[in-house]
């Protein structure tokens, strides 16, 4: 959960549901690396998951929706649930009194803001390009870090890192993945590194591109690739009418 810009400081609990918060895993794809967004607190010294609460009169996707929009800019956004996070002593030690009055949060909204919190997980799939990240009211700072290299983070964040980094995992063994993070046109090699990178271990070139054309998820266009040293390799898009329906009905091995 990160303080949000718009939470009506006089009396969050009129806007806000109580003890419940959502938390974001926005990831992306840059330079053959999996990118995850994250924002750094004034006041915490530490780098947290983009987050925010739910207003009465939303839904839990309506909410995700709304934080991301603000975090990245982007209006369409490829959201999934992934889980909730109940610990019984999930609260943040950073939640000072002090530090809450600088940032003019009153006694009382402090004590709200410090009740325990039920933490719903959304990861997100959006191309790197398209995101201007914008830290919120309460954040010096809203960048893409390499998966790989992330440190320790606010709360219990690594751990919801980690759980959607999971998910994303076994989504590919039954779902096509590479639409919401990769450009319009792409290589065969772009998209087989893209698998790599979120399974964490390489793949037989021969192999996989067999089995995703077997899908016919994708489709050869009539232009190659250039400003290479090498063979410029042919470029590829998505048909998007059957990986739409791929993502309705899945498919079928594992890699």
């Amino acid at each position: 959960m990160t303080i949000k810009s718009e939470i009506n400081l006089n009396s969050p609990s009129s806007e806000y549901l109580s003890h419940l918060s959502i938390d974001c895993v926005v990831f992306g794809f840059h330079e053959n690396q999996l990118k995850v967004l994250l924002l750094e607190s004034n006041f915490f010294e530490e780098w947290a998951l983009p987050g925010g609460f739910v207003r009465h009169k939303e839904t839990l996707e309506e909410a995700a929706t709304r934080i991301l929009q603000e975090r990245t800019g982007v209006d369409e956004i490829f959201l999934t649930q992934f889980r909730v996070f109940s610990d019984p002593e999930r609260k943040n030690p950073g939640f000072k009194p002090d530090s809450m009055q600088k940032a003019g949060i009153s006694m009382e909204n402090f004590d709200w803001l410090n009740q325990r919190f039920l933490s719903v997980g959304f990861y997100a799939l959006i191309e790197f390009s398209k995101v201007n990240p914008q830290p919120d009211l309460y954040s010096s700072k809203c960048e893409w870090k390499n998966v790989e290299e992330v440190c320790s983070l606010m709360m219990d964040h690594n751990e919801i890192l980690e759980a959607a980094l999971e998910t994303l995992r076994l989504q590919l063994r039954y779902q096509p993945i590479g639409y919401n993070l990769l450009p319009e046109k792409f290589t065969m090699p772009e998209l087989q590194k893209l698998y790599e990178t979120i399974l964490g271990r390489e793949l037989d070139r021969r192999n996989f591109q067999r089995k995703i054309l077997s899908y016919k998820i994708v489709k050869r266009l009539p232009e190659r690739r250039t400003g290479v040293a090498y063979k410029a390799p042919y470029l590829y898009s998505f048909d998007l009418d059957v990986y739409n329906r791929a993502l309705t009905d899945g498919l079928s091995g594992d890699w």
